[in-house]
């Protein structure tokens, strides 16, 4: 079996809301897995996911298999200084464990490559994310964020359980 053409399309505002449910729906799946339920709410909240989508620097896009959606990507780019970051990455329920993740994240790279450093989150309890972004993806952790060492970022956020991990990527000229 061939592996599928990956690309990227920006998400139209009319798609927004369908974006955030299938965002929803992907995270909510590790959630389950490591808690035994999803508690009341969407993961991530409404509030924080429009707040990602409405910032002035971020770009929404879909990740596209062979032409097909299959994830999407929230992406914030600081022009002036290319220390640009991953916000928000998903591939769709039922289509993980494929490599699409990673070379989703390959067309990512490649579609900012004046990008001198990329940083991203996720939570300590989401192993396979820290296995993808370490061991695939080829960035290292530079910060633990939890009660006694809130992100200084965000003080005013409860930390998750188990706290957030910050993920830093230095880009090589050329690479």
């Amino acid at each position: 079996m061939t592996q599928p053409r990956i690309t990227l399309e920006p998400v139209t505002a009319a798609e927004l809301v369908l974006f955030r449910e299938e965002l929803q729906k992907a995270f909510a799946v590790a959630v389950v897995a490591e808690f035994g339920f999803l508690g009341e709410g969407a993961i991530p909240p409404n509030e924080d996911v429009a707040e990602a989508f409405e910032d002035p620097d971020a770009e929404v896009l879909h990740v596209l298999a062979d032409g097909r959606r299959i994830g999407g990507a929230v992406i914030s780019i600081d022009r002036a200084t290319q220390d640009n970051s991953l916000d928000l990455f998903f591939v769709a329920t039922g289509a993980e464990g494929r490599g699409i993740g990673r070379e989703a994240w390959g067309a990512i790279e490649a579609r900012y490559p004046a990008t001198k450093v990329w940083t991203t989150h996720t939570p300590y309890f989401e192993k396979r994310n820290i296995h993808f972004y370490v061991n695939k993806c080829g960035f290292r952790i530079v910060a633990y964020y939890h009660a006694g060492h809130p992100d200084p970022h965000h003080p005013e956020q409860p930390p998750l359980p188990g706290g957030m991990l910050k993920f830093e990527k230095v880009m090589s000229p050329g690479e």
